[in-house]
C-alpha cells in the first residue's frame, strides 16, 4: 500500500501572489477572504462540518474564478471510531481509491459516482484518522453564470434564490459548477495559497445551523451529522426533515 503522502498532490512553486492569477493575463475579481490554519481541520468530522458553514471553496479554474458559499454539509467518521460508520469510505481501511482520507487534515478527497459525476470532501484530523467533511451545497458567491455553463444551463439567467439551487445544490451539482474532477483536484491541499483550490474565510458568520439525519445513502442514515444553513433556498434534499437548532456562535 502507498503511503498517503505520495497521493497529497502539491502546487505548482508559483509565489503566493501569482497562485491565482488567471493563466491568460486577464483580470480575476479579488480572492475574498483568507485561509484557514490546518489545526481548523485537525478535529474529528462531526465538529469541523458545522464551523464550515459559511465558508468559501474558491477555485480558479483557467480564465475564470469561482466560488460558492458552504451551506450544507455531512461527516464521515473515521475507522478508528467506535462504532465505525459503515457509510464512510474509510470504513474498511486505506485503499488505492481512499488513500487520501487518511492523510492530514484540510485536503481535497474527490470520488466519481455513476461514472460521469464528482463529489467533493474536505479531510479533517491528523494523518492515519481518515474523517471527512462531504460538501452538500453551495450558494453560488462569484461567476454564477460561469456555473451555469458548466451545468449546461442557459447563462444570463439571474441565478440567485430558487434559482441558484439548481447550480450548486447537491454534491455532484457543486462540482459540477466550480468544475471539479478527481483527475484534476483529489488530494489538493485547500489551505496552500498556491493551490488553485482552496477553502477560505471571508467573515461570513452565522447564528445557528440545523442537524439533521444524514441523506442520500443506506448505512447508518439516522446519524445526526448532516448540518445546514437554515433558510437557504440552496440547501439540497427534504425541507421538513426533522433536526434541532445548533448555536454557532
Amino acid at each position: 500500500m502507498e503511503k498517503s503522502s505520495q497521493v497529497i498532490r502539491r502546487p505548482s512553486s508559483a509565489r503566493p501572489s501569482q497562485a491565482l492569477a488567471p493563466a491568460n493575463g486577464g483580470r480575476l475579481p479579488p480572492i475574498p477572504g483568507h485561509l484557514l490554519p490546518r489545526a481548523f481541520f485537525e478535529a474529528p468530522p462531526q465538529q469541523v462540518a458545522p464551523l464550515l458553514l459559511g465558508k468559501l471553496l474558491v477555485h480558479r479554474a483557467g480564465r475564470h474564478l469561482l466560488a460558492g458559499r458552504i451551506v450544507e454539509v455531512e461527516a464521515y467518521l473515521g475507522p478508528h471510531n467506535a462504532p465505525p460508520d459503515p457509510a464512510a469510505h474509510s470504513h474498511r481501511g486505506p485503499t488505492p481509491r481512499n488513500q487520501v482520507l487518511f492523510g492530514p487534515g484540510g485536503h481535497a478527497y474527490v470520488y466519481s459516482i455513476y461514472g460521469r459525476y464528482f463529489c467533493m470532501n474536505v479531510t479533517c484530523e491528523v494523518a492515519g484518522k481518515a474523517g471527512c467533511v462531504l460538501l452538500r451545497a453551495l450558494d453560488p458567491f462569484i461567476d454564477a453564470q460561469q456555473m451555469a455553463v458548466n451545468r449546461g444551463l442557459p447563462p444570463g439567467e439571474p441565478y440567485s434564490g430558487k434559482r441558484a439551487a439548481r447550480l450548486t445544490s447537491g454534491p455532484s451539482r457543486l462540482c459540477q459548477a466550480l468544475a471539479i474532477t478527481r483527475s484534476e483536484h483529489n488530494g489538493l491541499d485547500l489551505l496552500d495559497p498556491r493551490s488553485s483550490l482552496q477553502v477560505r474565510d471571508d467573515g461570513f458568520s452565522a447564528a445557528e445551523c440545523l442537524v439533521t439525519p444524514r441523506i442520500g445513502i443506506r448505512h447508518a442514515a439516522e446519524r445526526p451529522l448532516r448540518f445546514a444553513l437554515i433558510g437557504n433556498a440552496c440547501v439540497s434534499g427534504p425541507k421538513s426533515l426533522p433536526g434541532k437548532r445548533l448555536s454557532l456562535r
